[in-house]
């Protein structure tokens, strides 16, 4: 090779390493400050004494309160029984979509998941509107039903859990090999023995990751219990009544770091089931078609219905009051609530939109940036990366935001700079979800060969242009699928966002708390039914979007 040849790939070489670098380095500092910084903060807080003294005194305290163990034991009580019920219920809903004949799959679906399209309160709010003192049950049938407490977080959690159980177990139960099904069969197994023989087993990671991922969503839900809870408190609402009832950030943070401890070990349990599942259904293998069996598709239709039903009605019954004068006394038609006749009127709703669009466009960028320095870094350092990539997951919403107030509300902090504005609250989100946007973006981008890589290099291309030209081109439906991704999750959150709102950055979730807190439901349905609509609304457009781009259909990310 000639010395011209040599001195013009040397640059080159050194400019690709250096974009790397650049790339891997910027997004581990970004990952540093808003994930490990608040996290540490909520750390450093919970060793703080009243009095200012660093020492053990606050957790002595909580752990020698009977007050607060009892909420401890409350939250793991409801917890548990919501986790197994959920997933028990969420399988055989799971199994008559994917192994049965049934009617109305398509539509049985898309209902399944229309929780994920709102708010978690909403669930709290629907049962309320039907089963609360002056519901619709109540009031129609003269009973004295009370669904304030174990109950009503019971029911509501339930609910809004289901669709990321159903989620998961839907996908172990989409693919088998109907060899082993012929088999069973040809022995003399019956269907009982067939399912607990072979379908079960096989399905068993799916069904450890669908437990632990509602035991996370669970312990963690703000919403929900806040509403619905009365009397009977957890752990997210005691975060929230110590910080913002009481202004006692150091118990706060106590609170949030025993909160922080059972959600990070059920996430990396569940990472840890995914890495031990292997291929159930290699290239020999016979995909396995349900056939028709009309009696068992009958009854699986009714259970499926009759699931999607509930959903239908708690959700469908905060839309249909939005649209009634004074709910229960008067049904009648009205507009009167959409006018938003409230303290900042319909501006929370706009903030909210704005807030979901920035965090969709850096989720975007961000999460595509981690993954791509993840691609094609390979070292020990890259591993300490993508464990802080993944971390959010493990950080519940309620302590994050809490971790935001506690390391950035200073002026000596730089991050001071954009604190109490609808930035803050978009990075917020952003790295709440950043674990999910990561997977999903790494997932794709190890589709891609490396041949193209190589072809490139051998052309002369610089990484950047390879980048521009060639990465970025293939995994755009990703990329727009974590931005449609970040835009729904941002629309709905309220843990995270909860401590960072002023009145000028206030979010229509938070309004919808606010509203309900005040007893003035009809409002709050009518901002819930706004939330859902813009979600939906949105994930069309991007929808039509992409067909009119020639791109396949957007991927959720549970």
């Amino acid at each position: 090779m000639t010395g011209l040849a040599l001195r013009t790939i040397r640059p080159r070489a050194d400019a690709d390493r250096l974009f790397i670098f650049a790339i891997a380095a910027g997004a581990a500092l970004l990952l540093v400050l808003f994930v490990l910084a608040p996290i540490w903060a909520i750390l450093r807080f919970s060793f703080v004494a009243p009095d200012g003294s660093i020492g053990l005194d606050n957790y002595v305290s909580y752990f020698t309160s009977a007050r607060f163990l009892g909420i401890l034991g409350n939250t793991f009580e409801v917890t548990i029984a919501v986790t197994l019920f959920t997933v028990a219920l969420a399988y055989g809903f799971a199994y008559a979509i994917e192994r049965t004949c049934m009617p109305l799959k398509r539509v049985l679906r898309m209902i399944a998941l229309i929780p994920i399209f709102s708010p978690s309160l909403v669930q709290a709010i629907g049962l309320q509107f039907l089963l609360g003192r002056n519901g619709l049950i109540n009031r129609t049938f003269g009973t004295e039903l009370d669904i304030y407490g174990f109950w009503g977080i019971f029911i509501a959690d339930t609910l809004y859990a289901f669709p990321h159980a159903f989620l998961i177990l839907a996908t172990a139960l989409a693919v088998s090999d109907a060899r082993l099904y012929e088999s069973a069969t040809s022995l003399g197994a019956s269907s009982a023995r067939v399912f607990w023989t072979v379908t079960l087993p096989a399905t068993r990671y799916g069904i450890a990751s669908a437990t632990f991922v509602v035991f996370a969503i669970v312990i963690t839900d703000f919403g929900n219990p806040v509403v619905i809870g009365g009397n009977y408190s957890v752990l997210a609402v005691e975060i929230y009544n110590q910080v913002s009832g009481q202004a006692n950030f150091s118990m706060g943070a106590v609170v949030g770091v025993i909160l922080l401890l059972p959600a990070a070990l059920a996430v990396f349990a569940e990472k840890w089931i995914a890495r031990r599942q292997f291929a159930s259904v290699t290239a020999q293998s016979v995909p396995l078609v349900p056939k028709p069996e009309p009696a068992r598709d009958r009854l699986w239709f009714l259970y499926s219905a009759a699931i999607a039903a509930a959903i239908l009605i708690v959700v469908g019954v905060v839309v249909y009051a939005s649209f009634v004068r004074l709910w229960p006394y008067n049904l009648s038609f009205t507009l009167h609530h959409y006018a938003f006749d409230v303290q900042n009127g319909i501006e929370p709703l706009w903030t909210s939109i704005y807030v979901a669009v920035i965090t969709a466009v850096l989720g975007m960028i961000v999460v595509t940036a981690a993954a791509y320095a993840n691609h094609h870094v390979q070292n020990r350092p890259m591993r300490l990366f993508y464990f802080l990539a993944i971390l959010p997951a493990a950080v519940p919403g309620m302590v994050l935001g809490l971790g935001y107030v506690l390391a950035f509300n200073d002026p000596a902090n730089p991050v001071y700079a954009i604190y109490g504005t609808m930035l803050i609250i978009a990075i917020c989100n952003l790295y709440h979800y950043h674990a999910q946007g990561f997977l999903l973006a790494t997932t794709n981008m190890k589709q891609i060969s490396r041949a193209f890589d190589e072809a490139s290099a051998t052309l002369g291309a610089s990484r950047l242009t390879t980048f521009r030209r060639i990465t970025l081109p293939l995994i755009w439906p990703t990329i727009i699928s974590v931005g449609v991704f970040y835009f729904m999750r941002a629309m709905v959150t309220l843990s995270a966002v909860i401590f960072l709102i002023t009145p000028v950055t206030q979010l229509a979730s938070v309004s919808v708390l606010y509203l309900d807190e005040r007893g003035a439901l009809n409002q709050a349905a009518a901002f819930a039914a706004c939330i859902m609509a813009s979600v939906v609304v949105f994930l069309i457009a991007a929808q039509l979007l992409l067909r009119i781009a020639g791109i396949r259909g957007i991927t959720l990310v549970r």
